[in-house]
């Protein structure tokens, strides 16, 4: 679905992402461990095409196709989706509009009542909306834009007990429910996931991990086994790890 080859990234002429490779197999979940300003973050916003993320060198293949210079609308018309953690206020914009223009002729009603926003849809997008609030409203343009791949970076963070249970399941549900427009062997969708407590894992079950460090891919496994072992060792232990085997 989804393969990134030696990327090298730049932001303002500060090199955040190395050599960075990794896969996302049809109908694999997979997660991304790291610290604090490890470019989690600013792979997701690579792949999804944001401005000023300059890629130095590398690719981006989704489902074989090169994409690396493509625009965010040119990957959301292919089926990439986000959710970001920080989306902008868009004052002036309904969110009920901006869901049927995604949604087109399908009804989003239910979705929206099992999110809880059926009360938000006469409000402009993420204005006043508290974390959790904003974090739904994400999920639901998700559900309306039925991508191939979703990238969710950090949906844990940010919210309370209730909403992390709404978030964590409707995750579930895009990925394992649905399968991916035009895929007849139904692989269903596949997902790309940064986490930080790794809270997501307790709804979905992830195939694969990846640590990232210092801009760096260190190392690729199981998820619950390399959270574990980040949980008692922390992220050191994987950069020495990377140091030994270089």
């Amino acid at each position: 679905m989804l393969e990134v080859k030696d990327l090298t990234v730049e932001v303002g002429g500060k090199e955040l992402l190395k050599n960075v490779n990794l896969k996302v197999e049809k109908g694999y979940t997979n997660v991304i461990l790291g610290p604090n300003g490890a470019g989690k973050s600013a792979l997701l916003m690579t792949l999804m095409g944001f401005s000023g993320y300059k890629i130095v060198s590398g690719q981006i293949l989704f489902k074989g196709e090169d994409i690396t210079h493509m625009s965010i609308d040119e990957r959301a018309t292919r089926g990439i989706g986000i959710m970001t953690q920080r989306p902008p206020n868009m004052t002036g914009v309904k969110l009920k509009n901006l869901v049927k223009l995604i949604a087109g002729d399908r009804d989003m009603e239910h979705t929206a009542e099992s999110l809880d926003m059926m009360r938000f849809m006469e409000r402009d997008i993420n204005v006043g909306f508290s974390g959790g609030e904003i974090k739904r409203s994400e999920l639901l343009q998700l559900a309306a834009q039925r991508p191939c791949i979703y990238l969710f970076d950090e949906p844990e963070s940010g919210v309370d007990l209730m909403s992390i249970d709404i978030i964590g399941n409707t995750i579930n549900n895009l990925v394992h429910g649905d399968t991916c427009p035009g895929d007849r062997k139904g692989h269903g969708k596949s997902a790309l996931i940064i986490t930080h407590t790794g809270q997501i894992l307790d709804y979905i079950e992830a195939d694969r991990a990846y640590v990232l460090c210092n801009g760096t891919i260190m190392c690729e496994g199981n998820p619950r086994e390399m959270l574990q072992e980040i949980k008692e060792n922390g992220y050191e232990e994987c950069i020495t790890c990377k140091l030994k085997k270089a």
